[in-house]
């Protein structure tokens, strides 16, 4: 298994309220160029794909190595959310913004812990695409929502776990 010591967090660029998938982002990354595809990537570049109804589709294994983060891939796990633009009102233009669902926020908070949990990190390690490269993805500040939202929300689920693990819930009973 790679060593992991991070974790960047991503926006597909896609129009707020546009639901793509996994298998959608797969086949942009991996069409040729010459085929008018972006990358020509050999798979998908994320690990995890956050749809807007909360649900998480795998991409690439933990295993492999992405292709979301220049200079980062090598020890990071990348997740992305569908969304990151929307129409200024009466206009036809876009701009830039966090177009997370509450459902997209709660799954990412699911996923970020269990990969924590997982690879023994600390909420520390999560940073956002734009602190790497000049780019407004994931169209919100990462370190602060880690910082205000994010963690007091892990302290308080590895609190009840640790609570019922200490009250023995959970624990195996040999008959």
């Amino acid at each position: 298994m790679r060593k992991i010591t991070e974790i960047i967090i991503h926006c597909s660029d896609t129009q707020e309220g546009c639901d793509v998938t996994a298998a959608d982002i797969r086949r942009w990354h991996t069409t040729p160029k010459e085929k008018g595809g972006k990358f020509g990537f050999r798979d998908i570049g994320y690990h995890e794909v956050i749809r807007l109804d909360g649900t998480v589709e795998h991409g690439r294994p933990y295993t492999d190595v992405g292709a979301h983060c220049e200079g980062h891939n090598t020890n990071s796990i990348g997740i992305c959310y569908i969304g990151g633009r929307k129409i200024v009102e009466g206009t036809d233009k876009w701009e830039w913004a966090d177009t997370r669902t509450e459902a997209q926020k709660d799954a990412l908070c699911r996923t970020l812990a269990a990969i924590l949990i997982c690879f023994n990190l600390q909420p520390s390690c999560i940073h956002g695409h734009r602190e790497y490269a000049n780019k407004a993805c994931p169209c919100f500040d990462v370190r602060q929502w880690v910082r205000d939202d994010f963690e007091p929300w892990f302290k308080e689920q590895k609190k009840k776990v640790d609570d019922m693990l200490r009250a023995g819930v959970g624990e195996r009973k040999d008959t």
